[in-house]
């Protein structure tokens, strides 16, 4: 299963089929990029391993600047990944169904090495070394999606908290790394 009609929650038990589309998605998004991209990764719960998740990839692209996104923004259009929102620190494209309302892919765009980047890069790296907190951030979406699955920004919003709270962790668990080598 991929793709979620937009404003909806559901969750599906983690497949291999979200690692093989982020890799086509990743191979895409360099074959546009080039150089721009000094590193494309696979991100958020569908790059959890083990754990129920939204079936939507999500993806994060480092970038020098923005500004270096700027000549390509009309080629990912055209390539299928619509702009939708530029933010200081992430712009996000969609893809999907949009005729639908359906969307199959988020991808961010964040400076490279910067606090969105590591916050992307620690959490997944985190959830997937430790089980544990992985299952304990499976359960809270199983009950926020319960609670909000017609509301995906309320849902969001509540997710949030626990998400920020385990940035924190999973960037504390990196820098007492960082510091041991």
């Amino acid at each position: 299963m991929l793709g979620l009609k937009r404003g909806t929650v559901a969750l599906f038990p983690h497949s291999v089929e979200w690692e093989i589309t982020a890799q086509k998605c990743i191979e895409h998004l360099n074959a546009i990029l080039g150089a721009v991209a000094i590193d494309i990764q696979h991100i958020g719960s569908t790059s959890i391993t083990g754990i129920k998740a939204k079936p939507i990839i999500d993806i994060v692209v480092g970038v020098r600047s923005f500004e270096s996104v700027e000549p390509f923004v009309q080629n990912l259009e055209g390539n299928g990944f619509i702009f939708r929102i530029r933010e200081d620190g992430n712009w996000l494209f969609a893809c999907g169904d949009f005729e639908k309302d359906t969307r199959t892919h988020h991808i961010h765009f964040v400076i490279y090495g910067g606090k969105e980047w590591n916050d992307y890069i620690h959490f997944r790296d985190y959830l997937n070394a430790f089980s544990d907190k992985a299952l304990l951030y499976e359960a809270e979406k199983i009950r926020l999606a319960g609670l909000y699955s017609t509301d995906r920004n309320a849902y969001c919003e509540e997710k949030g908290r626990v998400v920020q709270i385990l940035f924190q962790e999973a960037d504390d668990y990196f820098q007492k790394l960082d510091k041991l080598d």
